[in-house]
């Protein structure tokens, strides 16, 4: 009967380990665009989610944008941070992914900036500073500055991280099976 219980034990453990990659290939593996804010203020900043890309890196092009955005990932799904141009004006704007031999296009909508209510008007005219750098600024950063521009919260274990843990899985449950097998001949 332990057998039986470390066979169904195994099993389940093999399908916990896979339901990630399980749940990324039922979600159609499309291509597709998501900006965060959906409506970006001129002068703001956005987040950009790319789904569809076979590759670890591309580059992100728009009107709306200062420069060229950088997308990072794997898995199929690239994300990164842009700024949009002060000067922008409110509208839909096309956005362009290049990945490789894959393109992926979509749109963002830039929105007027906000302007706040009960602000005081005693501040003296002149020309105003920009809200924003109109280009990205080099700031160093170190190996960490990567791993701060790069929003993890929707990602999950990959296939090779899936497959490491099914074969740890089947590791240890195969160390039992050997250790049970041990002490039963041992107490015979």
């Amino acid at each position: 009967m332990g057998s039986l219980r470390l066979t169904l034990c195994t099993g389940f453990l093999a399908v916990c380990a896979l339901t990630p990659g399980t749940a990324y290939a039922a979600d159609g593996g499309g291509t597709g665009l998501t900006v965060t804010p959906v409506s970006p203020a001129a002068g703001g900043e956005v987040a950009l989610r790319a789904t569809g890309c076979p590759l670890r890196t591309a580059t992100a092009a728009s009107t709306a944008f200062v420069a060229e955005a950088r997308l990072t990932g794997t898995g199929g799904t690239l994300t990164g941070d842009t700024l949009v141009r002060s000067s922008a004006g409110p509208g839909s704007y096309d956005v362009r992914i290049a990945c490789g031999e894959t393109t992926i296009e979509g749109r963002i909508t830039v929105v007027a900036p906000s302007r706040r209510r009960n602000a005081p008007s005693a501040a003296p005219a002149g020309p105003a500073a920009p809200a924003s750098p109109v280009a990205p600024v080099d700031a160093g950063g170190g190996g960490a500055a990567h791993f701060a521009s790069v929003d993890v919260r929707g990602a999950g274990p990959g296939t090779g991280q899936a497959i490491t843990g099914l074969v740890l899985a089947g590791a240890a449950a195969g160390a039992v099976g050997l250790l049970s097998a041990r002490r039963r001949r041992g107490t015979d």
